[in-house]
């Protein structure tokens, strides 16, 4: 395994998860602990876009970098939907994070079926997939962070945006991959 600083960029956002829970459940009396909560997140996420413009620009890119990449962001989110859909505790947002959650398990299956037979390329992350990320990371930051009621209606939108786009994506990829997937 060939380390090198995305790869490490990498690896330190998986470390950073279990610190990343443990603010979120820091005691409502520590009126800090949502701010460092959503801190930890957002150098969690810089990390994510910065880890993969290294790598390209310094052509360092790796096998388990490629791998280990995907797998760190979609358990960081993955995570901080589960804790957003307790803290909340209601079905208008358990709702949108579950479609998410969903979502990447779908597009992930899908993406290691379609390299299986050779055809990756044609589910090669769209543009849609990234505003849909760009929503989800800022709803996040904001429902983690809640310092005021206006960001946190802001935040509720823009979850709601990522959910459209999650379906929109979802069913791009879905389509792009139709005649593979029901092929005889």
């Amino acid at each position: 395994m060939q380390l090198n600083i995305p790869t490490l960029l990498t690896l330190f956002r998986l470390i950073l998860i279990p610190f990343f829970v443990v603010a979120f459940y820091l005691p409502s009396q520590y009126l800090w602990a949502p701010m460092v909560c959503a801190g930890i997140f957002v150098v969690a996420a810089i990390t994510d876009w910065f880890d993969g413009f290294l790598a390209r620009k310094w052509k360092q890119t790796t096998r388990f970098g490629a791998f280990l990449d995907p797998v760190a962001d979609k358990v960081m989110v993955a995570t901080a939907l589960v804790l957003v859909c307790e803290y909340y505790h209601v079905w208008w947002i358990s709702l949108p994070a579950a479609t998410m959650i969903a979502r990447e398990i779908i597009i992930s299956a899908l993406r290691e079926w379609m390299a299986e037979i050779g055809k990756r390329s044609s589910v090669a992350v769209s543009w849609v997939a990234k505003v849909k990320t760009s929503a989800q990371m800022l709803a996040l930051i904001g429902l983690l962070w809640r310092p005021n009621n206006i960001i946190e209606v802001l935040s509720f939108v823009l979850l709601y945006i990522a959910a459209v786009l999650t379906f929109w994506s979802m069913f791009q990829y879905l389509k792009a991959s139709k005649a593979d997937l029901l092929e005889p």
